[in-house]
């Protein structure tokens, strides 16, 4: 298969929004970057349209076409009638002057292609050998039949897409000339190269409005439809429908249009209750105005459609009809290499996601996938991975969180900017003498802590960190942070338990007064002794001296 989209990877941010929107699942992911399944793809052009981050890329083809144009051969276009929904107030005279201005030898409406081929529907349904026929212009619902409805492939109608009888007939003219296909359509440049020798290359309205850009050229509003042609109603839902100028008796005529659709459609054929249908299938809701190169950067289903019906007619292109041999189309079955798990490796990996029982399966969506056990297919297939489900995501860094909140030996409390308690944790509810949480969620924090380093933290948008507070009313002393958060306008209140090393410290306090009261009375009783023993000292000093006195008197005296 033609490798018609890319990614662009520095752009994917791992949103999932294509996989949400991919009706078949063809995406996968694998380090959190999305990679389209080749295998699988119907190329509707679905995560294209809906990237935010342009990050899907059509593979263009313009360098291949200015080759063709600088190598002399004559190149010519085939314009898919949805270009005047894309190109508002420019009829085929404007859209040819411009191209010839590019380089084209000429250019054409696939209309003409369009006309042959409902010509060929109307002969097919006139036999009335077939119960059911599918319509096969849309390449899409085509390679979404060969895929995954296999068993229905013989109701598709064997017959040329408009694109490929125009190109065909553009050929038989010009048997030297190169065609180039332009329309709102990716799965259009996958269809060229899967069929070679018919379509040269396929451009995107996006692309020929950029190539017009570079050079300069404008297309010139020409409104002119001079030449009728009921076949333009072909991108329109039931456009195919309108064409047809005969109804078969007994055949049910309806259009169907959007993936989704199709595949309900397609289910309920396979189911064996549809009978005696002609079923007109599209891709895209609104047909091919509704394409993803122009659902891209404008969608207006009511002006597009209208600017189709204005440019229509009721009268068919004069056409060669060729001969039915020269249109027929093969359609092969495409085997996917999707693996089914047992039953045992889906519970398994639902049991990693966290789903051990059944009530665990949300189904949700968010991943993409409609149910948890699709998911675990994908996963099983390498399409997905775990971390892809946003509830165990969630759940485990809810659980996580819980985890540290619950355990943490501080303090937490969670108020709101009206000061209501929204969250409390055990640590805090122990200093609190609180029970349960109930007790205070969504009271006035009032009712268990002074309100004022709240209302200051609140007003001057500062926080406060590790003020030493004492709760009177607890007997707590605690270490207080306070802090706003204004992406969620809360505060969180952080208390840590200081109490016993308040205590410590009182005791510590206490003790080194006692002991320099101690050591002041040691001192003050040591300074008394001293004094007395000096006291004694002189008054025994004085004694002695007087004796001595007296005796040297005495010996004097003899």
């Amino acid at each position: 298969m033609a490798e018609c989209l890319t990614l662009k990877k520095s752009n994917c941010k791992n949103c999932y929004k294509c996989i949400r929107h991919c009706p078949v699942k063809s995406i996968r992911f694998s380090g959190n970057q999305a990679h389209i399944i080749a295998n699988e793809c119907i190329l509707c052009g679905h995560c294209f349209v809906v990237c935010p981050q342009n990050a899907k890329q059509i593979v263009a083809e313009t360098e291949k076409v200015k080759v063709f144009i600088q190598s002399g051969a004559p190149v010519y276009a085939s314009i898919a009638p949805s270009f005047i929904a894309n190109y508002h107030g420019a009829g085929i005279n404007g859209i040819k002057k411009a191209l010839k201005r590019l380089g084209f030898a000429d250019a054409e409406e696939t209309a003409v292609g369009a006309t042959i081929v409902k010509t060929e529907y109307e002969k097919m349904l006139a036999e009335g050998t077939k119960d059911v026929v599918i319509s096969s212009c849309c390449h899409s619902v085509n390679l979404l039949i060969q895929k995954y409805y296999p068993s229905l492939l013989p109701l598709l109608a064997d017959i040329m897409s408009p694109m490929q009888a125009h190109c065909s007939e553009i050929k038989k003219k010009h048997p030297d000339a190169k065609t180039v296909f332009i329309g709102p359509c990716v799965a259009k440049k996958d269809e060229a190269q899967l069929y070679e020798g018919i379509v040269d290359a396929v451009l995107t309205f996006e692309e020929l409005t950029e190539w017009l850009s570079a050079e300069h050229i404008e297309i010139e509003p020409d409104m002119d439809a001079s030449e009728e042609s009921r076949a333009r109603f072909f991108p329109t839902t039931g456009g195919i429908l309108k064409t047809m100028a005969q109804r078969e008796k007994g055949y049910t005529y309806l259009a169907i249009d959007g993936v989704e659709n199709c595949i309900a459609t397609l289910k309920e054929i396979e189911s064996g209750k549809v009978h005696k249908c002609f079923i007109e299938m599209s891709a895209c809701v609104g047909s091919c105005v509704g394409g993803p190169v122009m659902e891209k950067y404008h969608r207006s289903p009511v002006i597009d459609y209208q600017s189709v019906a204005n440019y229509a007619g009721e009268k068919d292109f004069k056409v060669v009809q060729p001969d039915t041999l020269d249109l027929k189309k093969r359609f092969e079955p495409i085997e996917l290499e999707t693996k089914i798990p047992t039953e045992e490796e889906i519970v398994g990996i639902l049991k990693k996601m966290g789903k051990n029982r059944p009530e665990d399966e949300l189904n949700c969506g968010s991943c993409g996938y409609d149910t948890c056990r699709e998911k675990a297919i994908a996963i099983y297939n390498g399409k997905a991975e775990i971390s892809m489900c946003l509830p165990y995501l969630e759940e485990k860094a809810v659980s996580f969180s819980d985890c540290i909140v619950s355990n943490t030996p501080n303090a937490l409390i969670v108020v709101n900017e009206a000061l209501e308690v929204q969250q409390i944790n055990p640590s805090a509810r122990k200093i609190l003498n609180i029970r349960y949480n109930s007790d205070v969620l969504g009271d006035q924090i009032v009712r268990i802590l002074d309100p004022k380093p709240f209302l200051e933290v609140l007003e001057k948008k500062r926080a406060v960190r590790n003020r030493r507070t004492y709760l009177a009313e607890y007997g707590k002393f605690v270490e207080q942070t306070i802090i706003y958060d204004p992406n969620y306008h809360m505060l969180l209140c952080i208390m840590r338990d200081i109490t016993e090393q308040e205590n410590e410290r009182e005791k510590r306090e206490k003790l080194r007064n006692q002991t320099v009261e101690t050591a002041d009375n040691v001192v003050d009783k040591q300074m008394r002794i001293v004094q007395e023993i000096a006291s004694l000292l002189g008054e025994t000093a004085a004694e002695t001296k007087i004796a001595l006195t007296k005796l040297k008197e005495s010996i004097s005296d003899e």
